[in-house]
């Protein structure tokens, strides 16, 4: 006679219901039903060497796949040592569930290990937390995570459970993946927004991370070609439209968003990325008016004047604005003269920055670097960035050539996301190259997960620009004060002998020639394999803002 399933088979049969195929964890036991759960489900059980890296990896597979990611982390240090990364998930508007161990109901106040009341930590970075309400309710309870976690605005649910719940027999569950229904744009507000691109000489349409995930890119770059709108792209709209686009002018940013005299904003905050939506102005321009158009009205802005805004299902929103454009008459043609302005500005730009990608400069120049990994990297690569001043430039100078291959830790700025993100990636993209640029201060936050790489045997190229500082505090404080305290590393320290200690493979790089030769090494080792470059500590990125 077959014994009835306990709780946590359950829990596991509904989140694969909903697209999950692996659990992030790191081991502990008030969550041992949840692995006999996937070990009887055939789930894959991730586990890594820090929860923060479980989490920041079922965000990454949330924005890879468009899937929902899951992480399950027991009870108090495991579960505070996530925070963070619920809280870049929350941020990212990534759909992440995460289940939590809980001490046992029977003991709840009589002190037993790791007693903590969960869920008030993470109301304020996540769409719902909550505890399960018992055994017969797991199927239920488990359900309303995902379908919350995936509804529009899109973000991170916590659940947790009460230990001896989760070992308790429960019933099947017969689950229903409702996906949530479109929501419809308002006519009008499309109406008016086409008015305002029919009025401007000077559009420019920013493309977020939303549009992304709301499957929306292939409307946003049908309508942006339609209407000819240079485009810059944000996050993980980067890529939409591929390196090389005509309508491409992220290297004419600041022209762009200094003369403009419309600036649509989609998919993403109006947060200090986009100067908290203040465009125009520069050279005597007046200030642009500025749309903002989200997935949900509750991410529409509210700290600055709109001239339009509307809120819905982003292809929907395209489809409708493109026919919004068509009724009142929109010209494509009136705009040549600036979109042939701003891509003579880009190819500037571009030219004038190959003395520095090619540079022999010795100690290194950072873009270097870039010059060289451009040379390598394939259509499909996944590039993750995890760090300041190193990984600045690779915003700059990375240009994906397809949509949704660009991660980074988001608006919320938390470092440490780099070893889980690429565990993510490796497992998302299989045959796809996946490269990590880590800061050496980034490094230190998560490098024991290389073991997890080794350990799963998951290859992933990791290139470390190691300046031997804080390099975002100790210019800054340098400026201010004339001294810096607490912003120094070791300098040259072998953070690629970490990677060969676990495991790995790993090289130090201190002239320019040797950078070419050392990254080829890593893609051809099929192991995680770290170059680490010793950079020069005197460039800090040109930055425009510190993000206060």
């Amino acid at each position: 006679m077959e014994s009835p399933k306990h709780a946590g088979d359950i829990a596991v049969a509904v989140s694969q219901a909903y697209g999950v195929d692996t659990m992030f964890t790191l081991s502990g036991g008030h969550v041992f039903p949840l692995y006999d759960g996937a070990v009887h489900e055939n789930m894959r059980i991730l586990d890594v060497r820090h929860e923060q890296s479980a989490v920041f990896a079922a965000e990454a597979t949330a924005r890879l796949t468009r899937q929902p990611g899951l992480a399950v982390l027991t009870a108090g240090p495991g579960i505070t040592n996530g925070v963070s990364g619920v809280a870049t998930a929350h941020f990212n508007g990534s759909p992440v569930v995460v289940l939590g161990g809980r001490a046992p109901r029977s003991r709840w106040g009589s002190g037993a290990l790791q007693e903590m009341d969960h869920p008030p930590l993470f109301e304020p970075i996540t769409k719902l937390a909550f505890t399960g309400s018992g055994a017969d309710s797991i199927g239920q309870d488990v359900e309303m995570a995902f379908r919350t976690a995936l509804a529009p605005h899109r973000g991170p649910v916590f659940l947790d459970f009460y230990m001896d719940d989760l070992f308790s027999p429960s019933g099947e569950h017969e689950t229903e993946t409702l996906t949530p229904s479109p929501l419809e744009p308002d006519p009008e507000a499309l109406a008016s927004i086409a008015r305002l691109i029919a009025e401007a000489e000077r559009p420019v349409l920013v493309l977020g991370s939303d549009v992304w995930m709301d499957r929306a890119e292939e409307a946003a770059r049908d309508f942006a070609e339609e209407y000819r709108l240079p485009v810059i792209p944000n996050g993980q709209g980067r890529g939409i439209l591929p390196a090389g686009h005509e309508l491409l002018v992220t290297r004419a940013r600041g022209m762009a968003f200094g003369q403009a005299d419309l600036v649509i904003v989609v998919g993403t905050p109006l947060d200090f990325r986009l100067g908290y939506g203040w465009f125009g102005g520069k050279d005597g321009a007046p200030l642009a008016k500025v749309v903002h158009i989200s997935d949900a009205p509750s991410q529409l802005a509210t700290h600055t004047g709109l001239a339009g805004a509307a809120a819905g299902d982003l292809s929907v929103l395209f489809w409708g604005l493109g026919a919004a454009c068509g009724t009142v008459g929109v010209n494509p043609k009136a705009y040549a003269p600036w979109v042939t302005a701003l891509a003579e500005a880009a190819a500037a730009a571009i030219v004038g920055d190959t003395p520095l990608l090619e540079s022999d400069s010795d100690p290194i120049h950072p873009m270097r670097i870039y010059g060289e990994l451009g040379k390598l990297l394939a259509d499909d690569a996944v590039v993750i960035g995890d760090g300041g001043d190193f990984v600045s430039y690779a915003g700059k100078y990375v240009e994906p050539r397809r949509p949704g291959n660009w991660l980074d830790p988001g608006p919320y700025g938390c470092l440490g996301t780099g070893l889980g993100y690429s565990i993510a990636a490796r497992l998302a993209r299989p045959s796809s190259q996946v490269v990590l640029l880590l800061g050496d201060g980034a490094a230190g936050f998560s490098l024991m997960d290389v073991d997890t790489l080794v350990r799963h045997k998951l290859p992933v190229v990791m290139i470390c620009g190691n300046n031997g500082m804080w390099g975002l505090e100790k210019h800054p404080m340098q400026m201010l004060y004339g001294y810096d305290v607490a912003a120094d590393l070791q300098p040259q320290c072998r953070y690629d002998q970490v990677v060969t200690a676990l495991g790995g493979g790993g090289e130090l790089v201190t002239s320019p020639a040797e950078i070419g030769p050392a990254l080829r090494r890593a893609f051809d080792s099929g192991v995680p394999y770290l170059v680490n470059i010793a950079t020069d500590p005197e460039i800090a990125y040109p930055r425009s803002t510190t993000g206060v």
